[in-house]
């Protein structure tokens, strides 16, 4: 039958009157009608679900003024879950004797109020049959003593949801049971509204104020468009539940326990209400709705990216002899501190501190080339190298840093999707809990899994403990006045594609043992740390966002042990990572460190682009004497929780006997891209063997590298060391350093400058500001096979009575004015063996760093994950008192202390 010569407009408003029986008979016409009764999704499809009275907006109560994408389909999708309870009667009938003499049975309805049949619900429920249907009508219904149900009826209240009130104790002793468009409150004798210990409930459309829930397996029940006013719902053992567009609010306690593990035992109604969950709408992310992870994220081909650069040579002074010249008074080129450190005072063409080659020279001057090859890293904030990220750039990184959607991580992680796709214990879905103490918590082995709720103002979100497994999928959680999700004692799980923001302590609190997996979230804005692990908690962390946190965005201490890997970390007030291990990801933004390893377990921190933070890149103390103060005079203190003492955990601690402990014999910084951090790149006071290998460090606001305590080797190998504000490498008196095979470019002041103990091995150290390499008094140092040169001063300087061996070194000559070498003092303990000097003869000359190329050697270098990856590292502090030296960063983060 085709839809004749009338237009579309005109069958759709002639349509629009049917009520929904006729509408489904008319779209079983042809495949023209059928596509008519389609199109009035948002017309008469709208109008008959908002007309009916059992339902609320399909998406209340977290976005009511969002239309759903099908009218028609939610109202399908509600007709048959309220359908569900009866899914059993064919079952009962089937029962019954003599089959051949049944006739088909009529459900009745049941009438309560004043002026009808019954005068109270337990009168009628006397009188009622299998599957009948009983309505209370406006009023308020009180029942003096406890109500059994013993047959399956279905309770509706007549009306407006609201003008039917009933103040009872249900206890629920048959298969099923529906109670719709109701206002529960608990009677006089008992806080427990309803109570099931075996069937199958039903609630829709209600409300139910001061009291409690109890649903206890092999019992289920399903829950929809209700609003629990200062009631708890206590799901015992249940194999199966499922909540869905639910309001909790003003919660005394927790709003929904879950509690044991989900039992073996199935009811009739398992099998329906697991059809019925996986034929609805999920939040599962797909690959084009995936879009919580909001930041614009373009990805570079290359990590690394080599530059050329040239420096030029001038003058035609023969440097072979030492002298003795300083610089002349007035001149602004440098200016020598008390220590000897040179600091440049040249203006800055660009914080790359490229070559010089660029700056007005005198023309009458000869002028050689030397040149060379600098590995530096490339723009990661919008913008370029030349500055600090512009307000609202966008972030741009290299391919293998680019955050994967949650589709993509689902996709790939096998166990990830498995636990995201599995229903076990109770669902809850689309609902918001709000203005109250807790929200959801999971212990003694239980089962829960929350998609897309709304948690906010409440002191925590959820709770998992003792052996539980929350499985959360993008939900909100904030303002909470604890921390938004709370793992201990062996909990676990999945939570992905969250947003965790607002908390006043952490996003995201891991203890004692307990081992979730935490992918692609955003954790930003909390009052404290982003997440924090302690306690011998454990976990995955993945591929999150976490930023703009007060405190460190990641926090381990008192044997946390996760692995923490491809994160994002900009933005902080403090540091961007405190004692982390095997990291990979972005450290940015922060106006603390990027990572500040506190930890006396030898952490590692591998692979991360640590850029933009307001003070060092990485920190590394290890100080355990517990005496030493904060340079004003106060100690800062941590408290991880309200109900928690830290004298609990250390007898917690003791008992602990930690399997995946490894020998590890050295801490490292491997593999990082170290750039634009306020103070110096790498910082470190530690008592412990260091490794600080093929690591990128540039353009920093203070030194490269500051090596202020190192009482056991500190071993730096192949890392580029480029355009730092002041010295690439500065190393304290009573220190033990190896540098061998690195690369020292540009940087402001001199390349190497050191006061203690060490060697200098086949370095380049090349274009610095001060001298090539200054060795100060109490040095003792061995330089070797190095390529040395300094545009504006020495190559070497030896002051005062500083030990060395200068050994089969190349060292190129600098400015006219300036020499080669420079020894402050007839030192006898200074050898000189094997050297060679060179000077320019002619225009022409050009010398480059061949035979071997520039250093570093990153190709040769840069390899898989060190072997000690992969195992898992404990790290645990003590008290821990961290000084920072310098006084121009004293309005931010400059200590850390853990007690």
């Amino acid at each position: 039958m085709e839809a004749g010569s009338l237009p579309l407009e005109l069958w759709r408003m002639i349509l629009a009157y049917l009520p929904l029986p006729d509408l489904g008979r008319c779209s079983l016409v042809c495949r023209t009608w059928y596509e008519l009764i389609l199109s009035l999704d948002r017309t008469r499809w709208r109008q008959l679900y908002l007309g009916y009275t059992e339902c609320r907006h399909p998406n209340w109560p977290n976005q009511p003024d969002v239309d759903p994408e099908s009218w028609r389909e939610a109202f399908k999708q509600h007709y048959l879950a309220s359908k569900m309870w009866t899914k059993n009667a064919a079952i009962l009938e089937t029962s019954v004797c003599f089959t051949l003499f049944r006739r088909r049975r009529t459900r009745r309805t049941l009438s309560v109020g004043p002026g009808h049949e019954f005068h109270s619900l337990g009168s009628a429920l006397a009188m009622s049959s299998l599957f009948d249907r009983i309505l209370l009508f406006p009023g308020l219904h009180e029942e003096q003593g406890e109500i059994i149900l013993k047959v399956p009826v279905e309770i509706v209240g007549h009306g407006k949801l609201g003008e039917v009130a009933l103040l009872a104790s249900i206890d629920q002793q048959c298969s099923t049971t529906r109670l719709c468009n109701l206002v529960f409150m608990p009677a006089w004798f008992s806080p427990f509204m309803f109570k099931t210990t075996a069937g199958h409930v039903q609630f829709d459309n209600c409300n139910f104020e001061n009291g409690h829930i109890l649903v206890h397996g092999p019992g289920t029940c399903q829950v929809k468009f209700c609003t629990f006013k200062n009631t708890h719902v206590f799901l015992h053992n249940v194999p199966l539940c499922v909540l869905e567009n639910c309001e909790f609010v003003g919660s005394e306690n927790n709003s929904v326990t879950v509690e044991g593990h989900p039992s073996a035992e199935n009811n009739w109604a398992y099998t329906h209400l697991l059809g019925l969950i996986r034929s609805s709408p999920s939040v599962l992310p797909t690959e084009d709705s995936d879009s919580l992870m909001s930041l614009d994220l373009e990805s570079r081909d290359q990590a690394w990216s080599p530059r050329t650069c040239g420096i030029v040579i001038e003058g035609s002074q023969s440097p072979t002899s030492p002298a003795t010249g300083s610089p002349k008074a007035g001149s602004q080129e440098a200016e020598v501190g008390s220590d000897g450190e040179r600091v440049a005072w040249t203006p800055d063409s660009s914080d790359g501190g490229l070559s010089p080659s660029g700056e007005d020279e005198d023309e009458d001057q000869l002028t050689y080339r030397l040149s060379y090859q600098v590995q530096g890293p490339q723009p990661v904030l919008g913008g370029s190298l030349l500055g600090p990220p512009l307000p609202g750039a966008s972030i741009q990184l290299p391919s293998c840093l680019v955050l994967n959607s949650l589709h993509q991580e689902l996709q790939k992680d096998r166990e990830a999707m498995a636990l995201a796709s599995s229903v076990q214990g109770c669902l809850i879905r689309k609902c918001l809990f709000r203005d109250g103490k807790g929200g959801v918590f999971v212990c003694s082995y239980g089962r829960a899994k929350m998609e897309g709720n709304i948690f906010r103002n409440l002191t925590y979100a959820v709770q998992c403990i003792h052996n539980s497994k929350i499985i959360m999928l993008r939900n909100h959680i904030h303002h909470c006045r604890a921390s938004g999700i709370f793992l201990r004692l062996e909990g676990g799980g999945l939570i992905a594609g969250n947003n965790i923001y607002d908390n006043a302590e952490a996003g995201v609190d891991i203890r004692k043992k307990s081992n979730p997996l935490i992918l692609c979230n955003q954790i930003h804005h909390g009052l404290r740390s982003g997440i924090v692990v302690l306690g011998s908690g454990k976990g995955i962390i993945r591929n999150n966002q976490i930023f703009s946190n007060k405190e460190a965005g990641i926090y381990i201490l008192y044997h946390g042990n996760p692995v923490v890997s491809r994160n994002h970390i900009f933005k902080g007030s403090a540091a961007g990572i405190a004692v982390n291990e095997n990291g990979r990801g972005l450290i940015t933004a922060n106006k603390g460190c990027g990572v500040w390893m506190m930890s006396s377990s030898l952490p590692h921190v591998t692979s991360n682009h640590i850029s933009y933070n307001g003070l060092y890149g990485v920190a590394v103390f290890s100080q355990k004497d517990g005496s030493e103060e904060s340079p004003g005079g106060h100690v800062a203190q941590e408290n991880f929780g309200e109900d928690w003492d830290a004298t609990l955990w250390e007898t917690e601690l003791e008992k602990d006997d930690d399997l995946l402990r490894r020998p590890i014999t050295a801490a490292l910084v491997e593999s990082n891209n170290v750039n634009h951090n306020g103070a110096s790149g790498l910082y470190v006071q530690s008592s412990e063997v260091l490794h600080v290998i093929t690591n990128v460090i540039h353009a920093n606001g203070d030194r490269g590298i500051t090596v202020a305590q190192s009482s056991q080797l500190t071993r730096v190998a192949n890392n580029s060391i480029s355009c730092n504000h002041q010295s690439g490498v500065k190393v304290k008196a009573q220190c033990k350093v190896e540098f061998r095979g690195n690369g020292i470019y540009d940087n402001r002041g001199h390349g190497i400058i050191t006061k203690g103990d060490g060697t200098v091995i086949e370095n380049d150290i090349i274009g610095n500001r001060g001298s090539g390499l200054q060795l100060l008094p109490t040095s003792d140092t061995k330089v070797i096979k190095n390529r040395i040169h300094s545009f504006r001063a020495y190559g070497i300087a030896v002051q005062g009575h500083a030990k060395a061996l200068l050994q089969e070194n190349t060292v190129f000559q600098g400015k006219t004015n300036k020499t080669i070498f420079q020894q402050i003092s007839n030192n006898q303990e200074c050898i000189m063996q094997n050297n060679k000097f060179l000077v320019f003869k002619k225009k022409s000359d050009t010398w480059r760093l061949a035979n071997p190329p520039a250093r570093p050697h990153l190709e040769n270098s840069l390899r898989g994950p060190s072997a000690a990856h992969s195992g898992q590292v404990t790290a645990m502090a003590t008290r821990i008192t961290a000084h920072v030296e310098g006084g121009y960063h004293s309005k931010r983060s400059i200590f850390c202390t853990v007690l």
